[in-house]
Order: structure tokens, then C-alpha cells, then sequence
């Protein structure tokens, strides 16, 4: 597994992320309190620095090295 994320892309996943959980942290009872529990997804990929969707798409915000 190549990276396919690139340093902005990572902060932008990791703060959408960490908002999500915490606001699922802040309301877990809400009607659709579980939608929040999605921010595991942008987080994870951002913490392994590989999103599947980029790799299928031939898409790479990472910076080339040349």
C-alpha cells in the first residue's frame, strides 16, 4: 500500500474525524447519534495515510518526489 494522502488532506480527515467523535461523545442518544460514529472511517485513513477510494480512482494528494 502506497500512501495516497498527502499532509493537508491528513489534517482536514484527522479535525473531521475527531469533530464527529466528539459529537457523537457530546449526544450519543440522539435519533441518528450512530452517523457520528462514521468519523472512525476519516480517521483511520488519515492515520494510515491510505484511502481506498484514491487508490481504485488512480487519485494521490501526496506530493511527488523527484
Amino acid at each position: 500500500m502506497t500512501k495516497n494522502i498527502g499532509g493537508i488532506d491528513r489534517i482536514v480527515r484527522i479535525v473531521l474525524g475527531l469533530a464527529l467523535l466528539i459529537g457523537y461523545a457530546v449526544n450519543p442518544d440522539g435519533a441518528y447519534s450512530w452517523l457520528y460514529l462514521l468519523g472512525i472511517i476519516p480517521l483511520a485513513t488519515a492515520v494510515i495515510g491510505w484511502c481506498p477510494p484514491y487508490a481504485l480512482l488512480g487519485f494521490s494528494t501526496c506530493s511527488t518526489k523527484k
